[in-house]
Formats: structure tokens, sequence, C-alpha cells
């Protein structure tokens, strides 16, 4: 086991373990540079991974308590809860559903493309889909995307076919078991998707991608990692130049520990990476680090999500194979007649019958409601997420709770834009549209889970009054210090986030070997 020392000041240091940060430790190990990461969690295996909602929930999740604010939904029904992220090695790599969908060339020009929209704060990224493109490549070999490279798409189950079905009726030609992260056949020394349905407790199979039991194993085979887990980073330090030099962070006993670093990557989720900036301020950054512009923590972006759900005569057994086993992509084009700017995707979707307990109707009971838990097997559902407009006001900003360490947590501020609210109305019209083409006996409006796709908070942009950091995650104000997850996102766009996370990871580490060769970061 590899191991570094508290002062080896050679290390880059990497704070979060899943989609960016676990890609970027392995392409930084494979290229001989010598990576510390720090996990707050600890290290789970496809033999631990339990199949069963709650008890699964509680061992991968991220449960430290949040404070929110705002008009959004969530902060009504899961106030400390508005996030559903994980805290484990691999992060939500082991908890994600497996899309993976390159973002579309209009949704990286959405200032341009869409024009001013009142109240939102559109920027373009400052790289264009043409840049990005290899990358995607990239990482779509490294995952094994379905329908790519020649690996065949996942088989569809019940839940699928009705959408099929429905989608077809109403003409739609973008459907299909989608772009996944998951074997449809044996590759890489990872089984086939056996169709367990428990794609959210993590894949007993080792099916789903994962950083887990990919990228960190094949690091730590290079020598060149060290993954220390329940290390719970509290701050980052700086020289008198205004460098990262060094991470502090709690071990599993509370003990805190101090590591030198010659360049720090932060993929902490677009929750918890901007609330360590700001708990780092010092009298030389006085707002938190890297924070000169006031941009760290603003322009949270979550998706404008729902879900629609339909009973049937006839059995579905929705919860029978992939949890995401279809989606309709006619919808995620931009097309401004439909009153609102940005598209979305329909995206097939189950629920334990927990999980659908607590989220079907939040605090709810009664008749009506344990009718549709009556019909638990007759039932076929979707999830809608579609590109939500980035503002200012939308942030992540310190509570005046505090955690186990003494630090403010961090606290999620969140109102729908107008342009969010008139796609989810047009999205759930559609969804429901789609079951009611089957026959379906009657359809339920869901509203938004806790965020699974956090975005933004510290974003990139070509001038540093815009943003947080440049085209290549690189902070605008210290130089050795990266934004390695989906907190640089300039905007949303309407794909689930992580393929496009893992390609920039991919890029990122590019940046960084030719950055440390020439003493640049």
């Amino acid at each position: 086991m590899t191991t570094y020392s508290y002062d080896d000041d050679s290390v880059v240091v990497i704070i979060g373990s899943g989609a960016g940060g676990g890609t970027l430790a392995n392409e930084l190990c494979q290229k001989g540079i010598p990576v510390v990461l720090l996990e707050a969690g600890q290290r789970q295996s496809q033999a631990t991974f339990i199949n069963d909602e709650w008890p699964s929930f509680e061992q991968l999740s991220w449960s430290d308590t949040r404070t929110t604010s705002g008009s959004w939904q969530v902060a009504q029904d899961f106030p400390t809860l508005p996030a559903w992220i994980c805290k484990t090695v691999g992060g939500t790599t082991t908890h994600w559903a497996g899309a993976s969908l390159r973002f579309r060339e209009h949704e990286f020009r959405a200032r341009e493309t869409y024009g001013e929209v009142k109240h939102a704060n559109l920027l373009d990224w400052p790289l264009t889909l043409a840049e990005l493109e290899p990358y995607y490549a990239r990482a779509e070999t490294k995952l094994g995307v379905t329908r790519t490279n020649d690996i065949p798409g996942l088989p569809g189950n019940n839940n699928f076919k009705v959408m099929y079905n429905g989608a077809t009726k109403l003409g739609y030609k973008e459907c299909s078991t989608g772009h996944m992260a998951i074997n449809s056949r044996a590759r890489d020394g990872r089984a086939q998707c056996m169709q367990l349905g428990f794609c959210f407790q993590g894949c007993k199979m080792g099916a789903k991608w994962s950083t887990l039991y990919t990228e960190i194993p094949a690091a730590e085979a290079t020598g060149k990692l060290e993954l220390r887990v329940e290390a719970h980073v509290v701050r980052i330090e700086h020289d008198a130049k205004g460098r990262a030099s060094a991470v502090v962070y709690a071990n599993a006993k509370g003990e805190l520990q101090r590591q030198k670093a010659r360049l720090v990557a932060v993929a902490g989720n677009a929750i918890e990476t901007p609330r360590l900036l700001l708990n780092s301020a010092t009298a030389m950054f006085p707002h938190g680090l890297g924070n000169g512009a006031g941009m760290v923590g603003k322009h949270y972006m979550r998706h404008t999500t729902g879900s629609v759900f339909a009973e049937f005569k006839e059995p579905v057994h929705f919860y029978r194979g992939n949890i995401m086993a279809g989606i309709i992509s006619d919808e995620a084009h931009n097309n401004p007649e439909r009153g609102f700017v940005g598209g979305y995707e329909m995206e097939t979707i189950s629920l334990g019958p927990s999980f659908m307990a607590a989220f079907f109707k939040p605090g709810a009971w009664g008749r009506d409601f344990s009718s549709v838990m009556d019909k638990y097997t007759h039932l076929a559902g979707m999830w809608l997420v579609g590109e939500d407009m980035p503002r200012e006001t939308n942030r992540i900003t310190l509570s005046e709770t505090k955690d186990r360490f003494g630090l403010p947590v961090a606290n999620v501020h969140y109102d729908d834009h107008p342009n969010d609210i008139a796609m989810r109305e047009h999205a759930y019209t559609q969804g429901a549209a789609i079951y009611d083409a089957v026959g379906a006996l009657r359809t339920h409006r869901v509203p938004p889970y806790p965020s699974t796709h956090n975005m933004g908070t510290c974003r990139m942009s070509r001038k540093a009054a815009d943003g947080v950091c440049n085209a290549y995650g690189q902070s605008h104000e210290v130089p050795n210090l990266f934004i390695s997850d989906g907190s640089q996102f300039t905007t949303s766009a309407a794909e689930n986030p992580t393929l496009t996370i893992v390609s920039l990871a991919i890029r990122q580490a590019e940046y960084i070997v030719q950055s440390l060769k020439a003493n640049a970061a």
C-alpha cells in the first residue's frame, strides 16, 4: 500500500472520490503523478452493498445536516436533506442510475442561443462541444456506454415497453433503452447487467460503472495513489503567495491531520465544494478561497425535475430490471414555441415501496395515497429532467447551523425560475399523455425528490469576474486550485451530468500534467 508523508508537498491532493475526483486521480496516477485521495466516507464493495432501500441509504448517503431556504418544493418536503448524494468511496457513482448523455451543441452556448432571459444569469461555456468531443469519446470508452463503440443497448423491461408504446403513439422518435454506463455484456473484467433492479443501492454485479471498482483500483495499481477514507476535509490552506499549500481534514477518530500539497483539486459535489471554499476564508481571502469575484456558491442548479406515475389494469412490475431503463429525448431540443427555452428528457424510473411511501406525496396518507400503494405492481413511472436557469440568487451559503467539527453547514437556497415552472408543466402534461395513450387508469404528478444532479456554484467562465474557474476547472484566483466536479458547470443542459463530469476530468488531468511539468500550477 502506497503511503505519503503529511509533509510531502509533491503530492496532488484530491478531495472527493466520485465521478470527477476518482477519475482525475486515476488519470494523474497513470501519468506518474503522486496523488492523495481524501474521501469522507467509508469504502464499501460489491459484497457489502445492501439490496434494501433504507439500510442502503444509511450506508451510502451523505446524511450530514444541511439547511434550506427558498420557495422550491424540496425545501418544504426535505428541509434538512435537500440533496441525495453519497458519502462513500466512489461517491455518487455508487448510487447513480448510469445514464450517460452528451450535452448538445447549443447547450454550451445557452446565452447566445436563448438570448436574454429575465431573472436568469446565463453565460456561454468557455469551451465548445467540438473541444469536448474527443474527451466524451474517451469517457464513453472508459465507462463502456451502451450504443457507443458497438456496445449493444440494454434490454427493455416492462416499464420501458409501456413508455415506448406510449411515445410511439404520440409520434416521438427518439426513444430507446438509452446510453447507459451499465454493461449489456461482460466487459473490462466486469459482469453484464443481471437486471437486479437495485441500481441506486450499489451494483452488486459491478455491471454499472463506478469509480469504486474501476478508476480507484486502477490508480492504486500504479503505486501512485494513497486513498484515505473517513477523511472529512475542513479547510484548504494557502501560503504567503496565495497558493494552495495544504489540506486539513478530520480522520475517523475526529483528529485533525494536515496534508501538504503541490496542487489541490476539489470534487466534493456542488454543495460541499463551495461550502469548503467558503469555510477556508482567511485574511488574504476574506470571502472564501478563490472567491475574489464573489461567485463561489452562486448559480446553483439542480435540473428541473418531477415524476409522472401511472396506474394500469394489468401488472407492469416496473421495479424489475434497470431503474432508468429507457429515455425519450424528443423534448430535449430547444423550441421556445413551447413557452420556455431549453429542453428536457423523459427517463423511466422505479422506486421501491419504502421510497414510494417517502417520495410519492411527502407527508401524505389516507385512502387516496394508500390506493396508489395498493396498485404498486401495476404502476409505470418516469422521471422528468430538464435544463434549469442559472441564477445568482440560487446559491450555497454558510448556515448558522454547525457540524460536529464546529463548522457552518451548507445552506441551499433555490427558487424555481418561471422558465423552470413552464418546462415542468409541459413535461408533466406530456408524460401523462404518454401513459394515457396506452390506457392508463390514472396518472399522478409527483413533486421533485432531493436533488441528485447538483451543478454550478463554482462555474467556468472566460472572465474572472463572471465565475470561479477557467475552461480547465482551474481557479481564476488560485492557480494551483482546481474544481473537478459538477460545480464547474456554467449551465446545466438537459442531460444527466456524469458523463460530462468524467470527460472534463480526463481533459483536466492532461492540463494539470502539462502545468506541473511547466511549473505553472
